[in-house]
């Protein structure tokens, strides 16, 4: 039973590394920035990058707030001392407080989270503007599917290297790149509020929901998907209504035809050679 989710961790770091380096190069940048979360995304794309690029193209920025878990500045840590990672360390408390207290409207919990998001977006890209970087993004397969990340927050970004590796792949490559063992198995979260988890905002594990998304994937019938990964029809059906209804956070906006060939629709000649 269950539906394979093989990859080979050797090859994929050498095409993800391919990826990178090609991608920096044709695109005339000196290297990439990236947010360094303490957690296994994060530190599996910082590894990749900098294994690539070397370690004075790879810059990372952590960028805490008061909600930040407390095992994340320690993982951190540990992930610097043992990859020999160039980090530095803005906490963003401030700057999410003078948004809040400019709101409109009074933020929710949810869209406080999504303010913590955006505002270590426009860090990100800031430092990569003034030192000519790419923003390299951390987002997995499994979030970019289901729109678990925040449109222009952790969603804006130059490059997905790990966009196309589900979360139970990455944790295979994790431990291929040997990330220590207490960064790969912690619960997974985006630390936007306290007591946050990814499983249970997903209401699945990662092992059912990437056999789900691979069940669509591959285009095999619902029911037979139900009947392999072991759950409920309604959480097959719930899984992919997510990815329909998010379809927005993963593309350009949209733009009405009027055109011979219209950006981001039938015009999209490739900028990036390689």
């Amino acid at each position: 039973m269950g539906i394979d989710l093989t990859i080979d961790p050797k090859e994929v770091s050498t095409v993800i590394k391919d990826f990178i380096k090609t991608y920096v190069e044709n695109s005339g940048c000196k290297g990439v920035v990236i947010g360094l979360s303490g957690g296994v995304d994060s530190a599996v794309t910082a590894i990749l990058c900098q294994e690539a690029l070397g370690k004075n193209k790879t810059n990372c920025l952590f960028l805490p707030d008061e909600t930040t878990p407390k095992n994340d500045f320690k993982h951190l840590e540990v992930l610097l001392k043992k990859f020999n990672l160039s980090c530095e360390k803005i906490d963003i408390f401030d700057v999410v407080k003078q948004i809040k207290k400019k709101c409109i409207c009074k933020p929710t919990k949810y869209a406080l989270a999504n303010v913590k998001a955006r505002a270590r977006m426009v860090l990100l890209f800031e430092y990569a503007n003034m030192t000519a970087n790419l923003v390299c993004g951390t987002s997995n397969k499994s979030e970019l599917l289901v729109g678990y990340f925040t449109k222009y927050g952790d969603g804006g970004v130059d490059i997905f290297p790990i966009g196309d590796l589900y979360k139970t792949q990455v944790w295979k490559l994790a431990k291929f790149l040997k990330i220590p063992r207490e960064i790969v198995l912690k619960p997974p979260t985006a630390g936007l509020w306290h007591g946050q988890f990814d499983e249970k905002e997903l209401k699945l594990s990662y092992d059912k929901l990437d056999q789900i998304l691979t069940g669509l994937e591959r285009k095999i019938d619902l029911n037979d998907i139900v009947n392999l990964v072991d759950v409920n029809f309604s959480d097959v059906k719930r899984i992919k209504n997510m990815r329909i209804k998010t379809q927005h956070k993963r593309r350009s906006p949209l733009i009405p035809k009027i055109g011979l060939r219209t950006p981001g629709n039938d015009w999209r000649s490739p900028v990036q050679i390689g």
